[in-house]
């Protein structure tokens, strides 16, 4: 009896000894022209990654508001789920790169006043320096963006704006933006923004609306990016998810919409974090 529970507590760890664990750096910098000045931003490395030589796909993954380029590794346990569900083969092997939005100000957008360009960054800049940067596939069909809260809406709103970039998007109990043109100049206030114009509150919701942007949606976009949208049924934001949800049922527009038991917390964004791997690898296999 002791010998076989010591043969299988051999073999347990041998497994875990053999199994491949990936590498993530979170104090990394580049310099931005755009925002002038060094920005930050974290990177998860599979397993094979130094072992091979070949490129990988790239999950763009955006954090919340008050969390920086530390918050999915430090709370989302980013290393731990990718590490597992690539082991297990659940996701491809894939390059995790996460950005810092909370320096300077905080947020993914442009700002209304055009003072603080943190997409332009982000497209112009940002992408171009990490796919030389690393061995990265620069297709499409190889480039995924995801995120929470904050960064849920970046995501949504990324993929809206460059669908030509992204395969899949999956937006985690986000922010959609402001629900109607009179809520706007509210919102630009609430994230550090003065008084803007008519034109520019009106530019901003246009712009920044993710369900104002579902209802413009050319119809030759209607199937360009794979959705994911996830969120809790006692989150706060669960009214912009829904009626994004609704938007694009009406518009027949392909997604994937689930609302799970939780809040607006880690302990949900980490439950949704392995599906969000294997939806976007799915893409990534095609």
């Amino acid at each position: 009896m002791k010998r076989n529970l010591l043969i299988y507590l051999f073999s347990i760890a041998s497994v875990l000894s053999h199994a491949q664990t990936g590498k993530v750096f979170d104090e990394l910098s580049m310099t931005s022209k755009i925002l002038d000045g060094e920005r930050k931003y974290a990177i998860y490395l599979p397993p094979d990654y130094e072992s091979s030589k070949r490129s990988y796909p790239v999950l763009y993954l955006l954090h919340g508001g008050g969390d920086d380029q530390t918050g999915w590794i430090q709370y989302g346990e980013v290393m731990h789920i990718a590490d597992k569900s690539i082991n297990e083969g659940g996701a491809t092997p894939m390059i995790i790169v996460m950005p810092d939005a909370n320096t300077g100000r905080r947020g993914y957008f442009n700002s209304a006043g055009g003072d603080w360009r943190y997409e332009d960054f982000f497209f112009e800049e940002f992408i171009p320096f990490v796919e030389k940067t690393y061995r990265i596939k620069g297709e499409k069909q190889y480039r995924a963006v995801a995120g929470v809260s904050m960064g849920g809406g970046g995501s949504f709103i990324y993929a809206l704006h460059r669908p030509d970039l992204f395969s899949s998007a999956c937006p985690l109990s986000a922010g959609t933006g402001p629900l109607t043109l009179d809520a706007t100049q509210a919102y630009i206030t609430r994230r550090g923004g003065g008084e803007a114009s008519d034109q520019q509150i009106e530019a901003y919701f246009k712009q920044y609306s993710t369900l104002e942007i579902v209802r413009n949606m050319p119809e030759n976009q209607i199937d360009e990016v794979r959705w994911y949208i996830d969120c809790g049924d006692d989150d706060f934001l669960y009214e912009g998810n829904s009626l994004v949800h609704i938007e694009m049922r009406k518009l027949k527009i392909p997604h994937e919409y689930r609302v799970r038991q939780g809040g607006h917390g880690w302990t949900y964004w980490r439950e949704s974090l392995p599906t969000v791997l294997s939806f976007i690898s799915d893409a990534f296999h095609r």
